[in-house]
């Protein structure tokens, strides 16, 4: 025999009663985006993490302009790069060949500095 369920479930939100699917957990999108944001904005680290996580973004966006979905390279120098917006203090991570020669990485586009201030955009390839 299947149980019955008498716990009225209600908006996480708002409070109101739900109707509807079993898992649903908020009355409509404006809810579920105002509980969502509230929740973000109680991390006292949230505007910090935040605009590092912008500028990451950013800096993969402009990698990704210079580099087309047809080129496996691509060759930028620096002022291109920085007029496009491209901070060069952000990556998520560096790889180090073994000739030592290090990859600068933002998610999965990075870059290599090569002479005269130009700089070398490559993509990871996917596994």
């Amino acid at each position: 025999m299947e149980s019955i369920q008498t716990e009225k479930r209600t908006c996480h939100s708002c409070g109101n009663p739900l109707r509807g699917r079993v898992d649903k957990k908020f009355c409509n999108d404006y809810c579920r985006n105002n509980y969502n944001n509230e929740q973000k904005s109680r991390n006292r680290y949230s505007p910090v993490i935040r605009n590092i996580n912008n500028a990451l973004l950013k800096n993969r966006r402009i990698l990704a302009t210079v580099l087309t979905d047809r080129m496996e390279t691509a060759r930028a120098n620096r002022d291109k790069l920085l007029r496009l917006g491209f901070h060069f203090g952000y990556q998520t991570h560096v790889y180090t060949t073994k000739t030592g020669r290090s990859y600068y990485y933002c998610y999965d586009y990075g870059y290599l500095a090569l002479e005269n201030d130009w700089y070398l955009i490559v993509k990871k390839k996917e596994e």
